[in-house]
């Protein structure tokens, strides 16, 4: 009988020592392997060392920030999980760590168990990438499953995780209608605590990047009061410009 494989590891980067020890605990209690750094350039370190499936990140670190160590974490091991935290409940901290990369982004003070089952869904949504190895097409661009790279007329269209995992999930459903909700629940996961807006937001920056005219958009369609349509038959022909990045 084989052995079983080993519990995916969680690494905490976190330089408050009470709230880094109950992450570690609770986190330990879910069945993860969990390790532990109290700033960016340990963190950093034992990503580097351990690589670990998935970094519960804090973003405000001494000397680096959990920003810029986002950023190194998503360019070297794209396929690690990312989970921000801050205790910074501004929309801009919001949209900047997802742009740089990160999966989910929560705010302080926070329930461990919600925390715990972002983490559970940021896991599995990568899991899911990670068996699906196929290259699939969005007009003009090309979609790389495995490395999770967009290219456009040969050139990488820079697009973070969740950019990617939304465009995925469209393409896989040519020419259906998707409601936003549906849309949440499969592409954020049924733990995730967002509204509608958030599907609009993360569709109009995939037409700045993809589009054609971003204001007349051919390929990701809008289905009035229910949501979108990935619209295969209708993609443009290769010659998109390149969308704004």
């Amino acid at each position: 009988m084989p052995d079983a494989a080993p519990p995916p590891t969680v690494l905490v980067v976190e330089d408050d020592p009470a709230i880094a020890m109950g992450l570690k605990k609770n986190l330990g209690f879910e069945g993860f392997g969990v390790l532990s750094a109290p700033d960016a350039e340990r963190g950093w370190d034992l990503v580097e060392k351990k690589r670990p499936d998935l970094v519960v990140l804090d973003v405000n670190l001494p000397r680096m920030s959990g920003f810029e160590l986002c950023k190194l974490i998503r360019a070297k091991y794209p396929a690690t999980g990312i989970v921000m935290l801050s205790a910074r409940d501004q929309e801009v901290d919001k949209i900047m760590g997802l742009d740089l990369g990160a999966d989910d982004y929560l705010p302080k003070p926070f329930s461990i168990r919600e925390l715990v089952a972002r983490v559970h869904s940021v896991l599995r949504r990568r899991a899911e990438a990670k068996q699906a190895t196929a290259r699939h097409r969005a007009g003009p661009a090309e979609l790389d499953v495995g490395s999770r790279r967009v290219t456009l007329k040969g050139k990488e269209v820079p697009l973070s995780a969740l950019e990617f995992d939304l465009l995925l999930y469209l393409v896989r459903n040519p020419d259906r209608v998707l409601t936003r909700e549906e849309i949440l629940n499969r592409v954020w996961g049924h733990d995730y605590f967002g509204t509608h807006r958030t599907v609009d937001n993360f569709v109009t920056k995939l037409r700045q990047k993809l589009e054609e005219d971003p204001e007349d958009p051919r390929l990701i369609q809008t289905v009035r009061k229910v949501g979108y349509r990935f619209a295969a038959s209708a993609a443009p022909a290769p010659g998109t410009k390149k969308g704004r990045g």
